[in-house]
């Protein structure tokens, strides 16, 4: 197989893991994007050759390709983030390039008490079920920076505690909304069920909300914790991509490399 030039959307724990199992079993060369310089960081210490640290239009992207001639888009970017989805689906047909989407599965939560999970499309639903049902304590918001804007308009701020990246993108959105910093809770990685406890005892809180994002976002911990503290989860569902083609997507290293190979 000749070298790969591989441009890879980023950003999360599973696009890591592809540039490790890349590296290791292909002769390639790897652009990785993310839109953060965490994210960067983080991709360059697991080997990515360079990497774009801020968001990118579509324009962006066409002129990125065509610059380098990548021979594969690798879409691994979270499962909520359906807009670079939904963009890079039509950049790569629009460049006739090779698109493979790694989408984490879903969680089954087998053996798991779900009676204490409400499911609902939309963040600002999310708030809006807290403020009817769930108004009594206060709120752990485990479901990103990006997100808080809509949880608000139905959440009083006294009541809110995000759990967020210490990064300078998340701090300023956080002091925008009027979110206190010792509301913050910083976050480095996927919480462990006792440590999700112990939040929730500390901060006295009656819900938190969470996104479906598979077992590597440690959704399975938040639902353990709300079990033991009798706290109700917000869970919001994954949006479903309609651009997606089922024959695109792969969940895990072995289908990524049957796709890589059927291209190559």
């Amino acid at each position: 197989m000749k070298k790969l030039n591989i441009f890879l959307l980023g950003g999360t724990k599973d696009s890591i893991n592809i540039i490790q199992h890349i590296k290791n079993n292909y002769e390639s060369y790897i652009l990785t994007t993310t839109t953060t310089e965490y994210g960067s960081k983080l991709a360059i210490e697991g080997g990515s050759d360079d990497t774009i640290a801020k968001p990118l239009l579509k324009e962006d992207i066409i002129n990125i390709l065509k610059e380098k001639s990548f021979d594969v888009l690798i879409d691994a970017t979270h499962p909520f983030a359906s807009h670079i989805t939904q963009t890079s689906v039509s950049v790569a047909k629009l460049l006739k390039i090779p698109y493979i989407r790694f989408e984490r599965p879903t969680t089954t939560f087998e053996n798991i008490d779900c009676s204490n999970i409400h499911y609902v499309n939309s963040f600002e639903d999310a708030g809006k079920l807290i403020s009817e049902k769930f108004n009594q304590g206060n709120v752990l918001h485990f479901a990103g920076a990006n997100t808080m804007e809509d949880v608000l308009k139905n959440v009083p701020l006294e009541k809110f505690y995000p759990r967020i990246l210490k990064v300078e993108k998340s701090l300023k959105k956080c002091e925008d909304l009027g979110i206190k910093k010792d509301h913050i809770i910083p976050m480095n990685g996927a919480a462990s069920k006792e440590e999700n406890i112990k939040l929730i005892n500390n901060l006295n809180a009656s819900v938190m909300i969470t996104k479906e994002s598979g077992k590597i976002g440690g959704v399975t911990e938040k639902i353990q914790a709300a079990n033991e503290t009798s706290i109700a989860v917000i869970m919001i569902q994954r949006p479903k991509i309609k651009e997606l083609n089922k024959k695109n997507i792969v969940s895990n290293l072995d289908e990524l490399d049957k796709k890589i190979k059927s291209y190559f």
